[in-house]
């Protein structure tokens, strides 16, 4: 190592003494010929946008024509719930008892479809209601819904018909409580409403109470649909449902179902008790 420093050292010295040289040469016929300055920059290439120093230029409008949407967030989604679908054996005001919903569309326009209804096989009767509604989104976890829906009942031994205008205000506050208000506006001018609210509770991952309370009424008497004026009914519902997977989960419970003023005299009339408890079986699946 130590006999190889004295070769090495006039080497390094030879090399830095020659570049040094070329570039004194190079500085001194550019000093001298100022042509030769001016042609180099000339013929010089602009660094590229994006290298140190250089910034690239913005566009007109921004982002550009065709750059990707960097959140996903107008993008269509479908949801649908089967929040009661209830099996009453032997129950006088319907063996088979639903409420339904589901939407097309994003974060803030939707289209609504719902269902409730029940059905009595035995004695062939039935009580059913669908809408079709655009939703809005106008506040944190509220959506106003207008649109229009048909009500379908038994009367007398034959079915009934009648279209509804219908206005809403639908609340989902998750882990809190679930609210519907829907008003009701038949083609014979009769208005009427339906409140809705639920709560759920988790006892265990999988175990869940749901409370649930709802409540009809109605500006006119409408003999054929059964309905008085005033307070129709109210149902109340405590079901307790097992989760399978959390998008499915059969349950059981009791429901409560009592008639009040006008109404009561109207369920009479057609053979069935205007106070009830029923045992219930069902299931609740989302999708």
């Amino acid at each position: 190592m130590n006999a190889s420093r004295p070769v090495a050292l006039p080497l390094m010295l030879g090399c830095l003494l020659d570049v040094g040289g070329n570039v004194s040469t190079a500085s001194a016929q550019t000093t001298s010929d100022p042509s030769a300055s001016s042609s180099a920059s000339a013929d010089a290439v602009p660094a590229p946008a994006g290298s140190p120093g250089q910034h690239a230029p913005l566009p007109d409008w921004f982002p550009p024509e065709g750059w990707p949407t960097p959140v996903h967030d107008q993008k269509p989604h479908t949801f649908a719930l089967a929040d009661k679908l209830d099996f009453s054996p032997g129950g006088d005001a319907g063996d088979v008892a639903w409420d339904v919903e589901g939407w097309r569309g994003g974060d803030y326009n939707r289209l609504w479809f719902k269902s409730e209804g029940e059905q009595t096989f035995t004695r062939a009767e039935r009580n059913i209601d669908a809408q079709l509604l655009y939703g809005r989104f106008i506040k944190k976890y509220y959506d106003v819904q207008i649109g229009g829906g048909i009500q379908t009942a038994t009367f007398e031994g034959r079915n009934v018909t009648r279209a509804q205008a219908v206005v809403g205000l639908q609340g989902f506050v998750p882990y809190n409580y679930d609210l519907e208000t829907l008003l009701f506006l038949s083609q014979d001018g009769a208005v009427s409403g339906r409140v809705t609210f639920l709560r759920e509770y988790l006892l265990t991952q999988r175990l869940v109470l749901q409370p649930r309370v709802e409540a009809n009424i109605a500006a006119q008497r409408v003999r054929e649909f059964t309905v008085g004026s005033g307070l129709n009914n109210i149902e109340l519902g405590v079901r307790v449902r097992y989760e399978i997977r959390r998008e499915f989960g059969p349950y059981v419970g009791l429901s409560f179902d009592r008639s009040f003023f006008g109404t009561v005299d109207l369920v009479r009339a057609e053979g069935i008790d205007p106070s009830q408890l029923r045992l219930v079986f069902g299931v609740r699946a989302w999708h």
